[in-house]
């Protein structure tokens, strides 16, 4: 199918795709009714209006609420200024700055190549995509954290490590999960970012502790290791290894933690093998899928954490499995097995979405040398990587309709644009250590109820 050769067709084009992804979204997906903003708010007002303790607050008509550090709930206090209306539209502009971030920060320049069209299209395959679709509905903060850790991503790769590793930190302050990154800085070398991320992460912990000691102290020793407080291991949309596990009803924890041991093997050889060719996108998109193979509970809407996946796969010049990989995350399909799990199909179905995550961490394009690729003149601010032998093809493909079908198209879009091989980072020749120069419902998650996280 070939794209619309002239405006009328492109704008008819755009609006059509535009009109089927409303309806989709109104019809197919279940809408999360800003569950996990209320419980953020409503646990803030509690806290500071009714003199009420933080980890006590639950969501009227349900047993959820807040369960993330300390240091979050520090962080989200400005909510207490605000009515419930008020909080869930600072929270979808701050959903929709940190999405135009990462987006930014995933595709480098590429995006502009295909105006308004190619932006039209890639905004209706990002709105296709449940974990993105859950993000917003829910009212979630991870867009905003993979923002933050996005954001070190780039400062390594160009160089500027002086600050480099904020990001990670605040981050870990806000949510325990992506405390892997500082792993990745210590896998990488980079002592002087793992430490920024460090003390920055301690910090803000110890600041949220001063304001908080009851809550920080109640949290660090209880609430912490406290999974029920979160919800079921079996629901269906815990889409990580323990989730896997304990569909199959397997509870030995000795089971789960020698899958998360073998998990993190197969990470730290891929990471250093694509931080060593300084593939800053691929090490930084291995870390986070690993990240929600490894945590206990990883809801679906936890999945944005694989966007950087996609753009490592365009880059590498495999559109049509980012794409067909993209179309899989916007079906919603393992809910099909939301009330029973059992059989091979069961087994294969409500697990898809970690087939997904465990497939993209043993086979994601990492760790190709940079010499092996053609260089090209970059500016100070540059993230974007050499172009690959497949550029031609793919700016070609990027102008093919269909904002989330399979194909070319699809993939690119699945990357937040139908952009080309300019999606990524790569290490300056500045930060190489040798100094060379390679290149309201009470069942928000579906039928049934499920906790904030």
């Amino acid at each position: 199918m070939r794209a619309p050769a002239t405006e009328r067709g492109r704008l008819l084009l755009v609006l059509a795709a535009g009109t089927a992804v409303t309806v989709f979204t109104a019809t197919v997906p279940l809408l999360r009714d800003w569950f996990d903003l209320r419980v953020y708010h409503g646990a803030v007002d509690t806290w500071i209006h009714h003199g009420g303790r933080l980890y006590d607050y639950r969501v009227p008509g349900t047993t959820y609420g807040f369960t993330y550090p300390p240091f979050a709930a520090v962080a989200m206090l400005p909510m207490a200024l605000l009515d419930l209306r008020a909080a869930i539209a600072v929270g979808l502009l701050l959903n929709l700055a940190a999405l135009a971030v990462v987006v930014r920060l995933l595709t480098g320049r590429a995006w502009r190549r295909h105006g308004w069209y190619g932006c039209a299209l890639g905004a209706c395959a990002l709105a296709l995509f449940e974990p993105l679709r859950d993000t917003f509905s829910f009212g979630q903060v991870n867009l905003l954290l993979l923002a933050l850790v996005l954001v070190d991503a780039w400062l390594l790769a160009t160089g500027r490590e002086r600050w480099a590793g904020a990001g990670v930190g605040l981050a870990a302050a806000v949510k325990l999960t992506p405390a892997l990154f500082i792993g990745l800085l210590l896998l990488a070398r980079r002592g002087r970012a793992a430490a920024v991320a460090t003390v920055v992460a301690l910090t803000a912990t110890g600041f949220a502790a001063l304001v908080a000691p009851d809550a920080s102290r109640f949290y660090w020793t209880d609430a912490m290791w406290d999974t029920a407080r979160v919800g079921r291991l079996d629901y269906v949309s815990n889409q990580s290894l323990q989730g896997v596990l304990a569909r199959l009803g397997e509870t030995d924890r000795a089971v789960w933690a020698v899958a998360v041991l073998l998990t993190l093997g197969v990470w730290a050889v891929r990471a250093r093998r694509a931080v060593a060719a300084g593939d800053w996108a691929a090490a930084f998109a291995l870390t986070g899928l690993t990240a929600c193979l490894v945590s206990p509970i990883t809801w679906v809407h936890h999945l944005v954490w694989l966007l950087p996946s996609f753009a490592v796969l365009v880059r590498a010049g495999h559109p049509r499995i980012a794409g067909a990989l993209h179309a899989v995350l916007c079906t919603s399909v393992v809910w099909l097995w939301f009330d029973d799990a059992s059989g091979i199909d069961g087994f294969l179905g409500s697990n898809l979405y970690t087939w997904v995550t465990l497939g993209l961490l043993l086979r994601l394009p990492a760790g190709q040398s940079a010499t092996g690729r053609p260089n090209r003149a970059r500016s100070a601010n540059a993230i974007d990587p050499a172009p690959s032998p497949a550029a031609p093809r793919m700016a070609h493909v990027s102008s093919q309709p269909g904002p989330a079908g399979s194909g070319d198209t699809a993939a690119a879009a699945a990357t937040g644009t139908a952009s080309g091989p300019g999606c990524g980072f790569t290490l300056s020749a500045s930060s190489e250590p040798t100094g060379s120069t390679r290149p309201a419902a009470p069942n928000p998650q579906s039928s049934s109820a499920r906790a904030s996280s």
